[in-house]
Formats: C-alpha cells, structure tokens, sequence
C-alpha cells in the first residue's frame, strides 16, 4: 500500500509525520482562503485565530506539496492518525488530482486526500466564513494560543510559498495587511517580516508518477 496527502498550509513547511517522498506541485479548481477558526493551536475559543482551508473555486489553482507514506499497514496508520488530529478542524477529507509541472494536464497523482471544511456555520463549528481583509488581519494579528501566534502561521506560509516557487497573491495581501495592523499596534515587525517578496525562484522539475496509488492532507 502506498498512500500521499497534499498539503497547502502548515503541511508545506512543517509536516510532522514520517513520510517518504515529496513533490511539489497544484491542485485544480481549489483557492486557498482563511475562513476556518483555530482555536486551540495559535487562538482560543475567546480569540479563534485564522487558518487556511480549500474554496472550491473553478480554474484556479493551488499550490503545495504532495507527501509519500509507504512501508506497512502500521506506518499509514500512525501518519494517518497524527494528522486526523492535527487537522481537527477540517471535518473533510477529498480525494483530488495532483498535477506536476512537467504536465499540467494530466495529473501525476490521482486520488490523493486532502482535508477540507464544510463551508457552513451550522454544521461546521470551526467554518467562520469570509470577511473583508482589514478586519481578518486585525483578527490574525491579536490571536494567539499554546502553539504560538496566528500571524507566524500565516507569515510562515508566505515564506512557505516563496521557498517552493509559488507565491500566493492572497497570502501576500493578508500578510501585508497585517504588517500594517501590527505597525498601528506598535509591535515591533523584523525587517525580514517586511518584505513584499523575494526576486524570482526557479520552480522544482518534477516527474510524474502515473503509478502510484494517492492520497493527502
């Protein structure tokens, strides 16, 4: 049995769990937005932080990284088990194609999980919903809780992004949009912090694998 999970936030720069390969590479007809509430991890019930999940969202793309587990019953089971409690906000898991850049019209991988919210404040605790930028970067600027603060999370995955290739336009924005929020606030931002974004990166050659058997987180 081999099994991938795809990851597209903390995953990208932090997976946590032992896997055996690694690709980067997208995801159709998916956008990545922070409309679900972390409470437990960077925020509290009181102050929920925002972390990032899927939109369906037609022709856009979504990159990230794509991990292999292999080796056994009992290893996908520990991996699998890590993560469905480390994604405790996510009540989904999708199977999605993957897509190396080598051919980005025929997937590389297919079935590979992924975990997703049901966009739905009734049914989904955790679903807080879209909101203007202003007010979600007030929002990740203030949270915190026993894994540290929202805006590290979010400040990791831009640098995240720019260490695979990709950059995101929309963590950019937020992330600039709390840099202004912690300078009203005082909070000392580190140069590094500042940046808009690093000159160009050369993007990873990938080979597709056509036989292997997918799945992500």
């Amino acid at each position: 049995m081999v099994f991938w999970i795809f990851g597209y936030g903390s995953l990208i720069w932090s997976p946590g769990f032992e896997y055996d390969e690694k690709i980067v590479g997208f995801i159709k007809d998916y956008r990545r937005v922070f409309d679900i509430a972390c409470i437990d991890h960077r925020g509290t019930p009181e102050h929920p932080a925002r972390t990032c999940t899927l939109e369906p969202n037609e022709g856009a793309i979504c990159w990230g990284t794509a991990y292999c587990v292999r080796g056994g019953p009992e290893k996908e089971r520990a991996a699998m088990e890590y993560l469905e409690r480390r994604e405790c906000e996510y009540d989904q898991k999708t199977l999605i194609d993957f897509y190396a850049e080598e051919d980005t019209l025929k997937p590389a991988l297919t079935g590979v999980i992924v975990f997703t919210s049901t966009p739905d404040k009734e049914s989904n605790k955790y679903y807080l919903g879209p909101a203007p930028v202003d007010e979600m970067a007030r929002q990740i600027a203030t949270a915190f809780g026993p894994c540290g603060n929202s805006r590290d999370y979010l400040f990791s995955l831009e640098k995240a992004m720019f260490d695979i290739g990709h950059k995101d336009d929309y963590v950019i924005e937020l992330a600039n949009e709390v840099r202004k929020v912690l300078g009203v606030m005082g909070t000392g931002v580190t140069k590094e912090k500042k940046l808009v974004g690093p000159p160009h990166i050369s993007v990873l050659q990938l080979r597709p694998h056509p036989e292997a058997i997918a799945t992500d987180s």
